[in-house]
């Protein structure tokens, strides 16, 4: 190839490819400062982003499964409450029950601890079906007893069962206006209506106690695997700005370098111009 030419530049065209590559070097470098990303696209690197692309799937899923715990957490949140009164009101009313029991009151007085039953056994009534929550009751009576949740970006369910208050702690004492000597003592005993409300009532309770612990444990070990897989996916795809910034720094020179040395390499025939002067 000749050295001494006018239609081909050697110097010239060694320039311009070590600055072109400088360009691209460049763009490379301000794409990733501009976005934050190492791997913002295929085009960065593939296979680090099919696997970023995986762990945001995943990353998503946790995160859903996540709020639909926290709808399931206030569903048991209201549905303990609930219990909770029922459980005072219970103890309210044993305690009228034994006045009814009693053989020594009179009449009028009965009839007023007689009245008071009955409010309490409404309020009983209230607290079960005022127990909802974004339009579910899992203890007024649910036709379906056994509620399923999902609890993780897998699909893996976790399974409760509802309540059938109405039925197991209403029911029982909901005659409680009426009752005689007779029945408010039988009310009375481990197997009676108030004993039988008492029992059930606090066995749902330590029931829905325990889901509740689980569904609180559950959405904290989500929130860590969240940690987990947004750390990974950081490490595997994010810039280090520090070191970008440098590597811009040292690019620019490069680049205004590669300028100057294609301008002198242009420069470069017009010394051949020299040749023919006389």
């Amino acid at each position: 190839m000749p050295l001494n030419s006018v239609n081909t530049n050697v110097g010239a065209m060694v320039a311009l490819q070590s600055l072109n590559r400088t360009g691209d070097e460049l763009s490379a470098t301000q794409k990733r400062i501009s976005t934050g990303y190492r791997v913002a696209d295929a085009k960065d690197d593939g296979a680090a982003y099919a696997v970023a692309e995986r762990i945001r799937g995943a990353v998503a899923a946790t995160t859903s499964a996540n709020e639909q715990l926290g709808g399931v957490k206030g569903l048991l949140d209201v549905s303990n409450a609930a219990l909770e009164n029922v459980s005072s009101t219970l103890n309210k009313l044993q305690a009228v029950t034994v006045k009814l029991a009693d053989g020594t009151i009179t009449p009028e007085q009965r009839s007023q601890y007689q009245s008071q039953a009955g409010e309490l056994t409404k309020n009983i009534k209230s607290f079960i079906k005022d127990a909802s929550y974004n339009g579910l009751n899992v203890l007024n009576d649910p036709g379906t007893l056994a509620v399923q949740v999902v609890t993780n970006g897998s699909g893996t369910y976790y399974t409760f069962s509802g309540f059938k208050a109405l039925t197991n702690v209403f029911n029982s004492v909901s005659a409680a206006s009426t009752w005689t000597r007779g029945a408010a003592s039988a009310a009375l005993t481990k197997t009676g209506a108030v004993g039988k409300a008492i029992t059930n009532t606090l066995t749902q309770l330590n029931n829905f106690g325990s889901y509740s612990n689980y569904i609180d444990s559950q959405i904290n070990y989500n929130k860590s695997i969240l940690d987990a897989q947004q750390s990974g996916l950081g490490a595997l795809i994010d810039t280090d700005m520090a070191k970008e910034s440098a590597r811009l720094q040292a690019l620019q020179i490069r680049q205004q370098l590669g300028t100057q040395a294609l301008g002198i390499a242009n420069q470069a025939p017009q010394s051949l111009v020299s040749l023919f002067r006389g």
